[in-house]
């Protein structure tokens, strides 16, 4: 009897043992994010992304979309956030990937600051001024969109490609006279600058910009219900934010948790969030957006980088690196 309960227990350790070896087994998948001080940086805190899809995620920080893209293309990376200039060069180049939800539609939080002192008061001021910029980023393309306003060329000023901690450290030595930056550098050059246009008036110029998700094709196609998953927690995220934004206050445990993950101060991102647009992905998943309207803005903005000089070709269509698959069923 003692041998028949220990054969037993043995075996029931054996099994135990191969469980546990399966869980340690978890595999790692590296997400690449731009550090933004969105909500779905307290659902990545909390695990969550891991707990729904079943992978040991590792969330790796890019200063740029040309990052990302060079990351996707070598294989390093499977799933992303990418601005959607980026993705149209991206698409452009034929990276095997697909953009399958809208991270944000960029407002406030990407904007053009000019440097106290500079003597920049309008954007027909920015003639012969030294302007920063992440260069293929979609606060370029803004910036893009500012000059064409204003009827200023590329050799009417002078543009600096430059990351974001660059261009914090430019700002403090006066070697920049503006710069179209994005969230938490922005606020950091607002101290000794002010705020002159906004990425969602550069949209109502004809350059509207926004942050996605993309994906690997051959990787989602094999990892189905984890992208799913994935797609359904960060629209998660986001509707907690969205159902009482007035709650997510500088003494919020959501704010706290943002503010350590991302480094912008506590006290400026309950503002921060103010400045993305946030869409519930039943909204995502329709014609407007990732049915259809998200390929065309691609092509446009694809168009427009080629007549920049930033690409060589344009696709007839991209609607083939845009999918509202994961959007439609998380909305199930």
């Amino acid at each position: 009897m003692i041998d028949k309960f220990a054969g037993i227990l043995v075996a029931g350790m054996t099994v135990s043992g191969f469980l546990m070896g399966t869980a340690m087994a978890q595999e790692t998948i590296i997400v690449g994010h731009f550090g933004n001080p969105t909500p779905d940086q307290v659902a990545a805190a909390e695990g969550k992304f891991s707990e729904a899809t079943g992978w040991d995620i590792e969330w790796r920080k890019f200063n740029a979309g040309t990052d990302v893209i060079a990351a996707m293309a070598s294989g390093d990376i499977k799933v992303a956030a990418l601005g959607s200039s980026p993705l149209a060069i991206a698409a452009s180049q034929g990276v095997e990937l697909e953009m399958f939800m809208i991270a944000e539609v960029i407002g406030e939080a990407e904007s053009l600051i000019v440097r106290d002192g500079s003597g920049i008061e309008k954007v027909e001021d920015l003639a012969g001024k030294r302007i920063a910029v992440p260069v293929g980023s979609t606060a370029h393309f803004s910036l893009m969109g500012v000059l064409d306003h204003a009827k200023l060329s590329t050799s009417d000023v002078t543009i600096m490609n430059m990351p974001p901690d660059q261009i914090a450290a430019a700002w403090e030595q006066d070697a920049i006279d503006a710069a179209f930056i994005w969230q938490p550098v922005q606020s950091k050059i607002l101290e000794k600058g002010k705020l002159l246009v906004s990425a969602d008036q550069t949209a109502e110029w004809g350059f509207p910009t926004f942050d996605g998700w993309v994906v690997n094709k051959a990787f989602a196609e094999e990892n189905h219900d984890a992208m799913v998953a994935f797609t359904k927690t960060m629209n998660e995220a986001n509707e907690a934010y969205l159902a009482d934004p007035a709650k997510w206050t500088v003494d919020s445990a959501e704010v706290k948790t943002i503010a350590e993950r991302t480094g912008a101060a506590v006290d400026q991102v309950p503002e921060i969030l103010k400045g993305y647009t946030f869409l519930p992905i039943g909204e995502q998943a329709t014609e407007k957006w990732l049915g259809g309207g998200a390929a065309k803005a691609m092509k446009a903005t694809a168009e427009f980088l080629k007549t920049a000089g930033r690409i060589d070709t344009v696709a007839d269509d991209y609607s083939g690196f845009v999918t509202a698959e994961f959007a439609k069923a998380a909305a199930q």
